[in-house]
């Protein structure tokens, strides 16, 4: 059986997703598997004159990207290197984790629409194999809080 890899929304993820009802930020985590030779076959005209890895066209996707997403009101948080588990599949890993804040879901609707970050989506499609991104909003659950409860024993 082919193990099924992820690299864009389904219709359906992207409709529940602009659906949703969240209101303010949203941060997305992405979980990234890249490939060893980047693939350009569908992006030739982005192609690096030399084969490059998957990891150095995601950096090319990255500095591309960085500037649209800035001025659409987001923000790189965090980059960095993967691993496996320490709690989860032990046959699963991820070679690099990234959380990305945007100002709202409408700003990252508009970030990811605009014709001219589009045109350097190729250098993301060369570079990944799989990943998964989850939207995660700030939760005013009580679990976490500054002061220190007493634990009764």
């Amino acid at each position: 059986m082919t193990k099924q890899i992820y690299l864009d929304p389904t219709q359906q993820q992207g409709r529940d997703f602009i659906l949703s009802g969240i209101s303010g930020s949203v941060t997305m985590l992405n979980l990234l598997r890249f490939r060893d030779v980047a693939d350009y076959s569908e992006f030739a005209h982005l192609a690096p004159a030399a084969p490059i890895t998957g990891e150095q066209a995601y950096r090319l996707y990255m500095q591309h990207t960085v500037p649209f997403l800035e001025s659409s009101g987001g923000e790189l948080l965090f980059y960095g290197a993967g691993r496996n588990f320490l709690v989860g599949p032990s046959d699963e890993f991820w070679d690099a984790a990234m959380l990305v804040r945007q100002a709202s879901v409408q700003s990252f609707l508009a970030f990811a629409t605009n014709a001219n970050y589009l045109a350097g989506i190729g250098h993301r499609v060369a570079a990944l194999s799989d990943c998964r991104m989850l939207p995660l909003t700030q939760s005013d659950s009580p679990i976490f809080t500054s002061s220190h409860a007493a634990v009764s024993r």
